[in-house]
């Protein structure tokens, strides 16, 4: 068939699918809602898909959270005393973390932290804020970039120096129109000089929620030992402590669970009540490979079980590995979904054969009329096959833009994320030609083998 040809049948088929355009809108509605939930449903995975990546990079990678819980302890009153004397753990502590060190392989960083509720003081503006007390290598696990200023010092970190790094968030609101380096804020009770400025991180709300992650834009930073010195150190004998129990004949300890008592006496009522008598609020460690995570926990689960004589004050969950699982079963979803609009276009595909079908059927006449004045059954094929190749391409085109307003819509109201790629636009419309190809070819075989002498006396 010469070009010529290809034309004119093209020619003929757009004007049949311009007459009668209510029904070629009606059988191309199968594509366009085919074509709309391919891209919309893989829009919505690869938004999932991208927020659970960005989670993993949040947590750090091949990290293992230990994290400290004051025993729960349920108990007869009388029973009190014989319960303190068969329970201690000193808790989790610096202790532990050279332990880790020293004797568990494979660990490539470890990261201590301590975490204070406290509030922040500069220019007549106060607020609430968290102070963590942190070694350099926590930068390097959490993935954190300093936008401005240097890293501690080792001087700093073995002499408790009172300096801090602070977030983007705390520069945004309390030097605003200055640079901080070398200036001074009050956290708490103490004045640290600034000597760094996180990048700034974006944290979704849903991260949050799912990860325990909080808004590290707002933490002020300081070496762990700062904390420990200046700030608070559970791990001592507290004065309150000693004053409260002089006289009863004995010493307590607090900051140690539910207070241990020397020498007799009795800590009184609320001396039964948990506390959390750990000295570090939060441990991660970083192994070298993914392949050891769980065997990894498994051995520093019995390790820190060990040193605190039995006691589980303590709880270590992999975050990697969790959300490795709800990617799979987000996988598994947008499996589902690309299976569901699948069939969506499948059905629109056997719709365009029907009606396809049916126009042969009423354009019998018609096609014995061009096969008797010397049209080949090649032409007859072709017309047919472009009105349903037309049909099903300009649903495809119309599917593409709805299914961008529903990743869209989805995005603003729903507030979740939704991803478009330029891949799943290209498949989803190939998809929607293919079918109208192959679906068009059984209508256009069956009017090209019409007999040209019948076609003219059909009524």
């Amino acid at each position: 068939m010469d070009k010529k040809n290809l034309l004119s049948n093209f020619y003929i088929a757009v004007e049949a699918v311009l007459a009668n355009q209510v029904r070629s809108l009606l059988t191309a509605l199968g594509i366009i809602f085919g074509v709309a939930a391919v891209i919309a449903m893989l829009a919505i995975g690869n938004g999932a898909q991208s927020e659970i990546l960005e989670q993993i990079e949040l947590v750090g990678v091949n990290n293992i959270i230990v994290k400290p819980i004051v025993e729960q302890v349920e108990q007869s009153l009388g029973d009190a005393e014989e319960e303190d004397k068969s329970k201690f753990s000193p808790g989790l502590k610096l202790l532990d973390v050279e332990s880790i060190e020293e004797r568990i392989p494979g660990v490539k960083k470890i990261s201590p932290e301590i975490l204070l509720e406290t509030y922040i003081i500069k220019n007549g503006i106060r607020r609430s804020s968290k102070l963590v007390g942190v070694e350099p290598s926590y930068f390097e696990v959490a993935n954190f970039e300093l936008n401005d200023g240097k890293m501690f010092s080792e001087k700093q970190l073995e002499k408790g120096t009172p300096v801090c790094i602070i977030g983007k968030g705390i520069q945004t609101k309390f030097f605003p129109q200055e640079n901080p380096i070398g200036k001074k804020i009050k956290v708490g009770a103490q004045w640290l000089e600034v000597v760094g400025v996180l990048k700034e991180r974006y944290i979704s709300d849903k991260a949050i929620s799912n990860l325990g992650i909080r808004d590290y834009n707002m933490d002020v930073y300081t070496p762990i030992q700062t904390v420990l010195i200046r700030y608070v150190n559970r791990d001592l004998v507290t004065g309150s402590g000693l004053k409260k129990n002089f006289g009863r004949g004995g010493m307590i300890f607090f900051g140690r669970g539910r207070g241990i008592s020397i020498g007799g006496g009795s800590s009184g009522d609320d001396d039964s009540a948990p506390s959390n008598y750990h000295q570090i609020d939060r441990l991660v460690v970083q192994v070298d490979q993914s392949e050891k995570l769980g065997s990894t926990a498994e051995v520093l689960s019995r390790m820190l079980e060990r040193r605190h004589f039995g006691v589980v004050d303590f709880e270590i969950t992999i975050p990697e590995l969790l959300l490795k699982q709800q990617q799979r079963t987000q996988n598994i979803f947008n499996i589902v979904l690309a299976a569901i609009a699948a069939i969506s276009l499948l059905v629109g595909g056997i719709g365009i054969m029907n009606i396809m079908l049916a126009s042969v059927m009423e354009r019998i006449k018609e096609i014995g009329l061009r096969l008797s004045i010397g049209a080949k059954k090649i032409d007859i094929v072709s017309q047919f096959l472009f009105e349903a190749v037309l049909i099903s391409v300009t649903g495809g085109i119309v599917g593409v833009i709805l299914g961008i307003v529903l990743a869209y819509g989805v995005s603003s109201i729903a507030d979740f994320p939704t991803e478009i790629s330029f891949t799943s636009i290209v498949i989803s419309f190939g998809v929607a030609a293919t079918v109208g190809l192959i679906f068009g070819i059984t209508p256009a075989k069956r009017a090209a083998s019409q007999d040209p002498i019948t076609s003219l006396r059909h009524e």
